[in-house]
């Protein structure tokens, strides 16, 4: 059965952040993530984690300057000193919250900006992350992220992501499989999550096109559910949703896998 993660950035806006993790606890979860866990002290979250039984799953490095729209550095020529800090910031976080999988965020293709070299940072990027955590025991994981929502975004296809990783040639970078971006940018989501599940580390679910609770709309995400379920999928799967109303209220299609709101 899909082990369900609580995405703390989307869901349970009705209470602060640091409240969150005890609410998600309160409804049966197990595990959560985080956009990016920096705004609070990674002690303070650690704690809250060890106070409720519950695993971190995943969070993303630094972004950049998001108030500048800046979404990840690894893909930005001449930021390559900045990515480094921002591994190495994630990397004390993922050390205090025991957390084992690390999103890396591409960054944004700015008007005339030449895609080649953005391209060969991006994989010497990756290279450096992977060579500095090759016996750590993490995973790094890269997502597409559509255009509809994140216009300009570099990494927008899986087939696009499929190639990079095949690139770099590092076991532990692998693909963070968003149905709701896949779903937006590519479809056919059955067939390519067959596809894609060898490389497959980390999956995250909404409900398309509104990006609501996965049981709404054009999209069933609760048969991919049960698709990760047959191919022997072990990892987390992220509810990175806007619930339509309240996160209790929406949450009865995960009574089957142990949600209680």
């Amino acid at each position: 059965m899909p082990k369900l993660a609580a995405n703390l950035s989307w869901i349970y806006q009705e209470v602060p952040f640091l409240q969150r993790f005890g609410a998600a606890a309160a409804h049966g979860f197990k595990a959560v993530e985080i956009l990016f866990p920096y705004e609070a002290p990674a002690a303070d979250i650690a704690a809250e984690l060890r106070k409720h039984k519950l695993t971190q799953a995943l969070f993303n490095l630094p972004p950049g300057d998001a108030s500048k729209g800046e979404r990840g550095l690894a893909a930005l020529p001449g930021r390559e000193a900045e990515f480094a800090t921002a591994l190495d910031k994630a990397l004390d976080y993922a050390r205090v919250l025991e957390c084992r999988t690390l999103h890396i965020m591409s960054g944004m293709i700015a008007p005339g900006a030449d895609t080649k070299a953005m391209h060969r940072t991006f994989i010497a990027n990756l290279k450096m992350a992977c060579d500095k955590t090759a016996k750590s025991g993490l995973t790094l994981v890269l997502e597409p992220i559509n255009h509809r929502d994140i216009p300009g975004y570099y990494t927008h296809t899986t087939d696009q992501v499929k190639q990079i990783i095949d690139e770099v040639g590092a076991p532990h970078l692998r693909l963070q499989l968003d149905l709701y971006h896949m779903q937006v940018t590519e479809g056919d989501l059955t067939k390519r999550t067959e596809k894609l599940f060898p490389i497959t580390a980390h999956v995250q679910i909404a409900g398309n096109p509104d990006r609501n609770e996965p049981d709404i709309g054009e999209a069933n995400h609760l048969y991919l559910l049960d698709v990760l379920d047959r191919l022997g999928y072990q990892g987390y799967v992220g509810l990175e949703y806007k619930p339509k109303t309240t996160t209790g209220a929406g949450l009865g299609w995960a009574k089957k896998y142990g949600i209680e709101a």
